[in-house]
């Protein structure tokens, strides 16, 4: 493990050692699962956000163009161009 420091605010301290007293768990420990909960919940939260924009757009919008499902990556090129 790397050890790191942190700062927290009195509040925080205060109810982390209450937590780490009545789960019999360190401070440290308590901290590392937060972390990690955190760092799931972004990734979920990623791929549920993309998930749901990419749904919200499907059919949104009309280019006009005939043949946009052949060509599509050109028309992307020159949207990325401008």
């Amino acid at each position: 493990m790397i050890r790191t420091q942190i700062q927290m605010n009195e509040e925080q301290i205060k109810k982390l050692k209450q937590l780490a007293a009545t789960t019999h768990l360190s401070m440290a420990e308590l901290i590392r699962e937060a972390v990690n909960k955190f760092l799931l919940m972004q990734v979920l939260l990623d791929r549920e956000e993309l998930k749901k924009r990419a749904i919200a757009i499907a059919g949104a919008y009309h280019s006009k163009k005939k043949n946009l499902s052949k060509a599509h990556d050109q028309y992307l090129i020159e949207a990325y161009r401008k």
